[in-house]
């Protein structure tokens, strides 16, 4: 039965991805042959014992020799190994760079687009434009400062002054004057003697 809609989803899964599936794939065959070659290894070093103590040298010798061989294999299998998993290391980073460029190529582009819309020109104009506003601001405010007259700058600074005091509320400053000196009175003299209390 095909697609409900007649439409073709398209794969997320891309080439490189199968590639690193079909390295991964292999590495884990080969690890298996690994471990069969392990076991055979294992297996043949005490059928070799046992044909020692039974006085079949040359049989011994045979099987070593098999052994040996398959010694060799297990080194060749664990170069593969290492190749394999360093390919997939390499694609995957490569992955991961290509990704990286391709964000750096978006984020140019953008770039571009936004230079293409302002302008060096653009922004000269802008900046002329503001400090332009910026000084015509500071004529109106020269003005503004320039018309008021002595009169105007002392009620100024009487309402500012006014201002600051309410703000404070201090107390009034008493009329009469201080007493000389305080007499000194001892807070242990006064006290009342405490009675006391039998045990009972």
């Amino acid at each position: 039965m095909g697609n409900l809609f007649g439409r073709k989803r398209r794969s997320r899964v891309t080439e490189q991805d199968r590639a690193v599936l079909q390295l991964k794939q292999q590495r884990d065959k080969l690890r298996q042959y690994q471990k069969r070659l392990n076991l055979g290894l294992e297996r043949e070093r005490a059928l070799a014992r046992q044909l020692l103590r039974d006085g079949k040298k040359e049989k011994a010798m045979l099987l070593l020799k098999k052994k040996r061989y398959q010694e060799q294999l297990l080194d060749k299998t664990e170069n593969q190994i290492s190749n394999l998993e360093r390919m997939v290391q390499d694609i995957e980073f490569t992955q991961i760079e290509m990704k990286v460029i391709e964000g750096l190529k978006i984020g140019n582009e953008c770039l571009n687009k936004m230079h293409q819309v302002m302008s060096i020109e653009e922004v000269e104009r802008i900046i002329g434009e503001t400090q332009d506003a910026v000084e015509y601001q500071r004529q109106i405010d020269e003005l503004l400062a320039g018309s008021l007259t002595e009169e105007d700058e002392d009620a100024i600074l009487e309402e500012l002054n006014a201002i600051t005091q309410e703000q404070l509320e201090l107390p009034e400053v008493p009329s009469e004057p201080l007493p000389e000196k305080i007499p000194e009175v001892s807070p242990i003299k006064n006290r009342p003697k405490p009675e006391l209390v039998a045990a009972s």
